[in-house]
């Protein structure tokens, strides 16, 4: 328990007061990444910007209403509380650090959350097949983090909500069963295997998967069972 409870106070204080996290992505690809924000700022304004300093980076995109700049785009979910930032057609000069800001009264900023971005013309230091992962209540998803990492540092964690993280080998997320198993693919680059099973409509969120220092958000959307699929399942079994 005790060691868990460091990991965690060294999860959080790296990712508040270190780089908060990594995130790399190939010249030419794409990425999403969520910024999750507390009740209090629901109806304030937010928007991204990008700079070694808060109060002096450069506004990129508005969160509100919804928009989009050349290619960036950001939207603003106030039930889930969770700004989404997605970025295309990237390039090597856009490899700099973003901050998710709110505005409060004053016209201060308040940043929650910031990612520095790597983008580079190889393999990414961190990768996932998809961002986005779909599985059915009561069924399994399957989520593999591609990585050069040889260390035993790893984790997956729930972005808002319970805020939960799973580490070491297995262990349980917001009533799912999580586990984790590390191995190595054709290239023989490692693969963090994140099998969440049990999955109710409630798991339906972002998702970190963590190697390391790196990052990479994964959201997990998870659909109720239908009629179909209930007597699918029954028979193959």
């Amino acid at each position: 328990m005790a060691s868990h409870l460091s990991f965690l106070l060294l999860l959080l204080i790296f990712s508040r007061l270190s780089v908060a996290y990594r995130v790399s992505v190939r010249t030419g690809g794409s990425t999403t990444i969520p910024c999750h924000y507390v009740q209090k700022y629901k109806t304030h304004v937010k928007y991204l910007c990008k700079g070694d300093n808060l109060y002096s980076c450069t506004p990129v995109v508005p969160a509100d209403p919804p928009k989009s700049i050349d290619k960036s785009s950001i939207s603003d979910d106030i039930n889930q509380q969770t700004i989404t930032v997605t970025m295309t057609d990237l390039e090597p000069e856009e490899s700099v650090q973003y901050w998710c800001v709110v505005e409060i009264n004053g016209g201060q900023n308040v940043w929650i959350e910031r990612f520095h971005l790597s983008v580079t013309p190889g393999t990414p230091e961190l990768y996932v097949d998809q961002q986005e992962v779909t599985g059915v209540e009561g069924g399994s998803v399957i989520v593999n983090c591609y990585s050069s990492y040889t260390g035993n540092r790893k984790w997956w964690c729930r972005i808002g909500g319970s805020g939960s993280c799973v580490e070491r080998n297995s262990g349980a997320l917001d009533g799912t069963s999580v586990t984790l198993q590390q191995t190595t693919d054709v290239t023989r680059r490692n693969v963090l295997m994140v099998t969440m099973s049990g999955l109710k409509t409630e798991n339906t969120g972002w998702y970190m998967c963590g190697v390391g220092d790196l990052m990479m958000p994964v959201h997990i959307t998870v659909r109720q069972q239908t009629t179909t699929q209930s007597t699918t399942t029954m028979t193959s079994e």
